[in-house]
């Protein structure tokens, strides 16, 4: 790449100055959540803080929907990266111990980040709709799969279609084909049963310490969160085949 080449492809110095004020204001818009929570957001505080103008905020964020999915997104993307990391503290151990590694981070965030969990997953934001298939779907589902390779590891799509999960209506099964990738095929049915099922345990739990209503337990919540998703995962792994499902020859 020639020097003129290499020039073009850097962003431009306006382009780098717009990228640091943009951070700057999700920062700050941030640090104002974790003072006074989601539902008090304010742009107004927000510019203030910053030593900008209401107007030249909207210069970088058009109006407060764009700034609240910035934060939604960052918050999502962030939550991910602690599942992740968490996951990687395991990656020589089986699937099982992943599994937990991912469950014990996405709680960690949780109850470190209380404000930020509360912009994800407490009351809607009034008058606030994430754009459909934006950023913070994109985000949400990087998550969602973390969770998914670690609950299914090991298992092929023959064993997840055969796992009980009692009788799915015809209607619900239809709805669920498409929903989630497994490897090169689709995830079956009853595995995305399976998975929402452990998502909604999981995240059930971490919602009830987050908004304090299992402060009564104290020290415990830690020891009482591992022994369920350990069950869960128990549970869950005793409902798939353990050995693979034969598929009939073709006539």
């Amino acid at each position: 790449m020639s020097a003129d080449e290499y020039a073009t492809a850097l962003p431009s110095l306006r382009q780098r100055r717009r990228a640091v004020a943009t951070q700057e204001i999700v920062d700050a818009a941030e640090s104002h959540i974790a003072e006074h929570g989601p539902h008090a957001l304010s742009l107004r505080a927000v510019a203030r803080s910053l030593g900008m103008t209401v107007q030249g905020l909207y210069h970088y964020f058009p109006n407060r929907d764009a700034l609240v999915t910035a934060l939604v997104a960052k918050a999502y993307e962030d939550l991910a990266d602690a599942v992740t990391a968490a996951v990687g503290t395991a990656a020589d151990g089986p699937a099982a111990l992943r599994f937990m590694a991912a469950a014990e981070g996405y709680r960690r965030w949780g109850i470190t980040h209380v404000e930020r969990f509360q912009l994800l997953y407490g009351a809607p934001l009034r008058h606030y709709a994430a754009p459909a298939e934006g950023p913070t779907t994109q985000a949400m589902r990087r998550m969602g799969e973390v969770f998914q390779r670690e609950l299914f590891d090991g298992f092929t799509t023959a064993q997840l279609a055969a796992a009980d999960t009692r009788v799915l209506s015809p209607a619900l099964r239809a709805h669920l084909e498409p929903l989630f990738p497994h490897d090169s095929e689709t995830l079956p049915p009853p595995a995305i049963a399976l998975l929402f099922s452990a998502w909604g345990h999981m995240h059930g739990m971490v919602v009830l310490e987050v908004f304090g209503h299992t402060s009564f337990i104290g020290e415990h919540q830690a020891e009482i969160f591992h022994t369920a998703m350990r069950a869960q995962l128990e549970d869950i792994h005793r409902r798939i085949p353990t050995q693979p499902i034969a598929t009939p020859a073709a006539p």
